[in-house]
């Protein structure tokens, strides 16, 4: 009688139940397979929790100038504005993933770059043009989020903070007593996006990225009207990345 009774309240046999949780599993592998379906390569990466590359770039870098007070009452300098040069980015990448759509990075740099702040003055024809040539030691932290993978290609942005030390800056040199003054330190906000491409042994990823520097970069000189007339000078960089990473 018991056993009857036990039955009766569960009608469905063991066998039965294992047959029913196969057949929702047979039912759940496609829906995974499709997942990553077109994503062979991308899931040899997807199993490495960490990776290493290296970074080859093209920046673009200025200044962006504040007027002060004083550049009202100066009665020959006009304008003064701040004009790009160019640059590249050599570096090493270190990426340290967080979950399946985040990842940490860290990237050291070596940013070789060229900025310029022009003054047009009343009294001259032609504007005088102050070019700093730096070589930067950059530390940036980014955080990334990437997008679902679809045929070996996944979309991301970037975002996070830079250091930079100019290790050929002049701001000590004797020289810089007659020009304007610009610090070897430099903090920027960064972000942008890119594009990862997953070939059997490498992840090639084109990526953009702008800077913009949130610290006073003007070392301000009493005794010099060229710094006189600015309150700050904040940086400015665009960046064309290629990271090659595995």
């Amino acid at each position: 009688m018991q056993a009857t009774y036990a039955r009766n309240l569960f009608p469905v046999s063991g066998s039965k139940v294992i047959l029913i949780l196969g057949l929702a599993l047979l039912a759940a592998l496609p829906a995974q397979a499709q997942k990553y379906r077109g994503n062979y390569n991308f899931l040899e990466f997807q199993q490495k929790p960490y990776y290493f590359g290296i970074t080859l770039g093209y920046n673009t870098s200025t200044f962006r100038p504040f007027q002060s007070r004083d550049f009202l009452r100066s009665d020959s300098i006009q304008v003064v504005e701040g004009l790009s040069g160019p640059g590249f980015n050599l570096g090493i990448v270190t990426n340290l993933k967080i979950g399946e759509y985040f990842d940490f990075r860290f990237l050291p740099t070596l940013s070789f770059a060229e900025r310029n702040l022009t003054y047009d003055r009343r009294t001259q024809l032609n504007a005088s043009t102050r070019t700093i040539s730096s070589v930067f030691v950059e530390l940036p932290f980014h955080l990334r989020y990437k997008s679902a993978p679809f045929q070996d290609k996944r979309v991301f942005v970037i975002a996070g903070l830079k250091y930079g030390f100019d290790v050929a800056s002049d701001s000590r040199t004797k020289q810089a007593e007659s020009l304007v003054k610009i610090s070897p330190n430099d903090f920027s906000l960064e972000y942008g996006a890119g594009v990862q491409f997953f070939f059997p042994f490498f992840i090639f990823s084109p990526e953009f990225k702008i800077s913009h520097g949130i610290g006073n970069s003007l070392i301000y000189n009493n005794n010099l009207e060229e710094s006189t007339v600015l309150e700050k000078v904040l940086s400015r960089t665009f960046t064309i990345s290629l990271h090659f990473e595995g």
